[in-house]
């Protein structure tokens, strides 16, 4: 039989010993070999009942060749970097000599999706922390929120331009503005203080909450009724923060921040969902020109409603023609 050297592969994500049954069968069957001790030698050691051997001196590859030569089977459990350099350094030799052994690489376990969103955190607290940078460690919510705004404006520019790997880039963007959050309310003073898993915990109570549909077996005939249900449940949890005691209005939880022409849509579609019919300014009772101008504009958006369009992305695409009309202009 062919001599044979397993790379066992692990994750580093997930808890040491989480391995497969055919990664247990091999580390308790032949021997073990790893760079340096860590939490999955640990492991393997006590719930395989198991040697792990670090070699020294190198070349390890020496080692795990002489091992696979005596037992059949030799296993290199592999760094969190997967140890790159000894597979290719173990790659040429067998390829010079492939009487000595076959190389096997052996999964253990693998990253689960959203994986690296744990390294995201990881990354946060390390330049959050003390040594770390210092910059981030000065950041408070508030000077924070114009860099979530920019960088939200940053990613709709990549949908409206189509570029999606822009949009990818961005995303990350945004993605540094709520993890970084997160590590600053950690610094909050007991009572107040939140982390990263409760804004991931609150976020999965809302999304199972809010779509009875998908978690609850509730019966709905399409979309519209999917929306109407989220609204109804969105006011009885603003109700249910305020005590009960006020009526919930349409207007409650629209964002105010939020661009005029958005704000604007975001009032208007909630009254219609309310079905309160409250008629629109006449531009022409007004006797202040803001007030007229801003008459005219909410009839605009009403106007564009009706139609199925959406005035600030109207807008947006019309501005930034006129914008590169200028440049061209402009040489």
């Amino acid at each position: 039989m062919t001599a044979r050297v397993v790379l066992l592969v692990t994750s580093p994500r997930l808890p040491a010993g989480l391995l497969t049954a055919q990664a247990w069968d091999a580390v308790r069957r032949f021997p073990v070999f790893a760079g340096a001790d860590s939490e999955l030698t640990t492991a393997i050691s006590v719930a395989g009942d198991t040697r792990v051997t670090v070699p020294t001196p190198d070349p390890a590859e020496e080692t795990l060749l002489a091992a696979a030569a005596e037992h059949g089977t030799a296993v290199w459990l592999a760094g969190p970097t997967g140890d790159e350099d000894l597979a290719r350094r173990l790659g040429l030799r067998l390829a010079r000599e492939p009487g000595l052994a076959e190389l096997e690489l052996m999964y253990g376990s693998w990253d689960p999706p959203g994986a690296r969103l744990l390294d995201a955190v990881e990354v946060l607290d390390r330049l959050a922390s003390p040594g770390g940078d210092p910059w981030k460690r000065q950041q408070t919510h508030a000077s924070l929120a114009r860099y979530l705004l920019e960088e939200s404006y940053e990613a709709y520019d990549a949908i409206v331009s189509g570029d999606l790997a822009a949009l990818r880039d961005e995303l990350g963007d945004v993605l540094l503005q709520v993890v970084l959050h997160a590590r600053l309310a950690e610094e909050l003073p007991d009572g107040e203080r939140w982390d990263v898993d409760d804004v991931a915990g609150g976020l999965v109570a809302k999304m199972i909450r809010r779509n009875p549909h998908v978690f609850a077996g509730a019966e709905v005939s399409g979309v519209d009724e999917i929306i109407d249900n989220w609204e109804r449940i969105k006011a009885e949890e603003r109700a249910a923060a305020g005590g009960g005691l006020d009526t919930p209005s349409p207007m409650d939880g629209i964002v105010l921040a939020q661009p005029a022409l958005s704000l604007a849509d975001k009032v208007l579609q909630r009254a219609g969902r309310a079905g309160v019919d409250v008629p629109l300014p006449e531009p022409d009772a007004a006797d202040d020109p803001s007030a007229r101008l801003g008459a005219q504009l909410l009839t605009l958006v009403a106007q564009a409603r009706a139609d199925g369009l959406d005035a600030e992305g109207a807008l947006r695409r019309a501005a930034l023609a006129y914008a590169d009309a200028v440049r061209v202009a402009a040489g």
